[in-house]
């Protein structure tokens, strides 16, 4: 599984780069927080919500601590999706 630092998405967002980011923590949990433009999606709606994940070169999937997020890179490869990445250490590693 394909992996990307949080620092690198900081850096790369504070460059002005569109980053494809879905988060799918809870509603609760992205109450406290979000990075900036990401689409929230809870793990458990995936399959219901696939017309809003974009069919993109690069991918980034983020949840609390990276658990959530690498099931989701599981659903979402046997859906045809490429290109994805988990953020290590998920939101517990975010420094906004």
């Amino acid at each position: 599984m394909d992996t990307i630092l949080p620092s690198e998405i900081k850096k790369r967002l504070d460059l002005g780069e569109q980053l494809a980011i879905v988060d799918v923590r809870e509603d609760d949990e992205v109450a406290a927080g979000i990075i900036q433009g990401a689409i929230h999606i809870p793990l458990a709606q995936l399959p219901d919500r696939l017309s809003e994940i974009p069919q993109v070169e690069e991918l980034i999937l983020v949840c609390r601590s990276g658990n959530r997020s690498g099931r989701a890179i599981s659903f979402l490869e046997a859906q045809g999706y490429k290109g994805l990445k988990n953020m290590t250490g998920g939101m517990l590693e975010w420094e906004d």
